[in-house]
């Protein structure tokens, strides 16, 4: 091969054998909300057919804490308990009843967040407008059919506690 092919057939081959490369461009989103269990819920056991968090009843309300980074990007979602996560054989209904309420607030603005939550079914929602921490209470009772007392052993039911961005 002479010079002038040679450098003809490397004029040729970037045309032909085009070389390509995936560069990936990655990032990490830091949480600008997060959430804490300050006091986990206990049932008290006051009537034999039913168990609740209330104090009057010997039982103690769940604390959530939820501290915000960045005003009004968040919406905090509670959902109490409809179901055992764990309870001995039921044979009968469980009727449940449960609120969020705004127990304590890092802001004194964030007080406005009771009247403005929305509640349906067992959720309830804030819209989380100000930066800070803000203690939820949580509360919840089960009552076991009628007139049935319930069975022995260990109960436990899940509270729900989700930041969602808006």
């Amino acid at each position: 091969m002479d010079i002038k092919t040679i450098t003809a057939l490397a004029f040729l081959m970037p045309a032909t054998a085009a070389m390509a490369v995936d560069s990936p461009i990655s990032g990490v989103v830091e949480p600008k909300c997060s959430i804490w269990t300050e006091t986990a819920g206990v049932y008290g056991h006051p009537l034999p057919y039913k168990l609740t968090t209330k104090p009057a009843d010997g039982g103690v309300k769940a604390s959530i804490r939820v501290d915000i980074a960045q005003a009004d990007y968040y919406k905090t979602k509670f959902t109490h308990p409809n179901s055992f996560s764990s309870s001995p054989t039921l044979t009968d209904a469980v009727s449940w009843t449960g609120s969020t309420v705004v127990g304590a607030v890092g802001v004194s603005g964030m007080s406005a967040y009771e009247a403005a939550k929305v509640t349906y079914n067992n959720v309830t929602e804030f819209n989380m407008t100000l930066a800070g921490s803000t203690w939820f209470t949580v509360e919840s009772e089960a009552s076991y059919g009628s007139t049935k007392s319930l069975p022995a052993g260990n109960y436990t039911a899940l509270i729900v506690a989700e930041c969602i961005a808006k």
